[in-house]
């Protein structure tokens, strides 16, 4: 997969699409993720125009949206899905010691973002609206979060694991993240804060570990999902409601 061309504030957008998967491939051009669109330019605006986006699935929460409003183009009369709550898996402040690197400190919240959010219920639901999303509407959609990795990334990653992409391709997926030609957008957003919050300078190590996806990532969101409902198809079916009627509808709507 190739990303798309960088936007001047739009961070990690791409076409999620054009994967192998049982029967076919998954169809390109009706796909998309990205970070959220607060800083986008006109210009932005004007190539997001063009691609025809008419459903945008939103997996912030409202405090989020409400702190930075999407900016979306003039007479776009496409559908917003959101949640009227807080979506954040972020566990509470943790102190952090001398003792600790802010790099470690770093990765371990990210692995425990990861396994808070199979069981976080306000994801479980946006995680079924998203999908009946895009099986019940029609022309492109668009899924974001706060920077398109975490909670996008898992979004992408169920969509993808339903209509037969391999385990593989998943992750290489969700590993894209990392080359966006955009990091500069979502580092300006995010680590200020994050720095503020800390009380100290993050290192490049420890900017990296929270704003990059890795691996093993991915891989706790689906040991979390296997050890509280047996497979990840059970975790899908029991805590999200994808039944086999939506997961046929799926496939035969983006395989081809």
């Amino acid at each position: 997969m190739t990303q798309a061309p960088s936007f001047q504030g739009i961070h990690n957008f791409r076409d999620y699409g054009g994967y192998s998967a049982a029967g076919g491939k998954v169809r390109r051009g009706v796909l998309y993720r990205s970070g959220q669109h607060v800083a986008a330019t006109d210009e932005d605006l004007a190539e997001l125009a063009a691609l025809d986006i008419r459903t945008v699935i939103d997996l912030r929460g409202i405090a989020e949206r409400e702190m930075h409003p999407c900016r979306r183009h003039e007479g776009w009369a496409g559908e917003v899905v959101a949640h009227d709550g807080s979506t954040t898996s972020s566990p509470p402040h943790m102190d952090i010691g001398p003792e600790v690197t802010t790099a470690d400190y770093a990765r371990d919240r990210m692995l425990q973002v990861y396994t808070r959010m199979p069981e976080n219920p306000a994801m479980q639901a946006m995680f079924g609206r998203y999908l009946h999303a895009l099986a019940d509407r029609d022309g492109a959609s668009l899924v974001h979060c706060f920077a398109g990795k975490d909670r996008t990334g898992m979004a992408v990653t169920l969509l993808l694991h339903i209509v037969g992409v391999s385990e593989d391709d998943q992750v290489r997926e969700f590993l894209l993240t990392n080359e966006s030609p955009t990091f500069h957008i979502l580092r300006a957003q995010s680590i200020p804060v994050m720095e503020k919050r800390l009380g100290r300078t993050m290192d490049e190590a420890s900017v990296r570990a929270m704003l990059d996806v890795h691996e093993d990532y991915f891989a706790r969101f689906h040991q979390v999902a296997r050890q509280t409902h047996g497979s990840l198809d059970d975790w899908l079916n029991q805590a999200v409601g994808v039944d086999d009627t939506l997961r046929m509808n799926l496939r035969d709507k983006f395989v081809a």
